[in-house]
């Protein structure tokens, strides 16, 4: 099969495509033929050499695929050969086949193409379990989002505002800014122009937020402290400044602020599986119907893998990029 690996840490040059032997599925995993594999930030951190896949995982980048069902390991149940299918990986994407522990797979939903899907659980998990299961995000209640046309953002947009909550969200120029409200956002506030923190205040009459997604860390986790509500909850899910923070806790204390988080690629195959299930099972129809929907910003082959990882660089980008295999 065709593959993408990381030849030596560097810039996106060093993705090189390559052949290498098919994988064979496991006791308890599904072969997929790959049609379409999403493409995230965190391919872009492991390819500096700063996210090493965990132990057991592929090396090949690449943590969300789309496709069909080749073969089935041992003990698999509920799937047959040629199954639409997606799933999450621990690592090994950019690939034409992919071996996947089943609690990880999910069907691609009706009327959705494998291009489409394959930009979906890489975020829909990470939103679901961050937002949903961590956050206890209710309706009538505010989130902030940040960065809110990222994969993970339009994402969150959309979860949230389904599920009755009201969003307000940041980016990082007026054609974002507009992108953001069209997704459902109801104010849409641009960081680099805007105080979001004194427009949120205003927006919410004062009161705060009572949930923030986070992905830049550094100086935003103050700022997100002294925003939130009392029992307001911070998620913080990456940090594209740095995970380190001077923060006054006694704001915590005052206003019973619950500070969070989490990594979903180290996670086991059984703890994927109880965020797959509640997917399928909240999230799934409301993809089938057409409440929510991926936004796919560009596709490339898979041979252009480093084309795909300089648009993520770049920052340009509104919603997923995805890897198309039979390219």
């Amino acid at each position: 099969m065709r593959v993408v690996e990381i030849s030596a840490f560097g810039p996106p040059e060093v993705l090189r495509l390559t052949d290498r032997p098919d994988p064979s599925p496991a006791a308890g995993e599904i072969l997929i033929d790959v049609a379409a594999a999403g493409v995230n930030r965190p391919d872009v951190i492991q390819r500096l050499g700063k996210y090493p896949p965990p132990p057991g995982a592929s090396d090949i980048p690449g943590l969300e695929v789309a496709g069909t069902v080749a073969a089935l390991g041992a003990e698999v149940s509920g799937w047959a050969i040629g199954d639409p299918i997606c799933a999450l990986v621990a690592g090994g994407g950019y690939a034409e086949r992919a071996a996947v522990p089943q609690q990880q797979c999910l069907p691609i939903p009706k009327s959705l193409t494998a291009i489409q899907a394959a930009g979906l659980p890489e975020t829909f998990f990470t939103v679901w379990t961050n937002v949903f299961q961590r956050g206890r995000l209710a309706a009538g209640e505010t989130i902030l989002i940040h960065g809110g046309t990222s994969g993970i953002g339009t994402t969150a947009i959309q979860l949230a505002r389904a599920f009755g909550a009201r969003v307000l969200t940041t980016a990082g120029s007026g054609e974002k800014c507009a992108a953001a409200r069209q997704l459902g956002a109801e104010h849409a506030f641009n960081y680099k122009t805007q105080d979001w923190v004194a427009e949120a205040k205003r927006a919410t009459d004062g009161l705060g937020v009572n949930v923030i997604l986070d992905i830049v860390g550094g100086d935003y986790i103050a700022r997100n402290l002294d925003l939130l509500s009392v029992e307001g909850r911070l998620l913080q899910i990456a940090f594209l400044q740095t995970a380190k923070a001077e923060i006054d806790f006694s704001l915590v204390m005052r206003k019973r602020l619950t500070v969070t988080g989490s990594t979903l690629r180290p996670r086991s195959p059984d703890e994927k599986g109880v965020i797959a299930r509640d997917l399928l099972a909240q999230v799934w129809p409301l993809l089938e119907g057409g409440t929510v929907a991926p936004v796919i910003h560009k596709v490339f082959p898979l041979a252009d893998a480093a084309g795909a990882h300089r648009l993520m660089e770049e920052s340009s980008h509104i919603g997923k990029i995805v890897l198309d295999a039979g390219r």
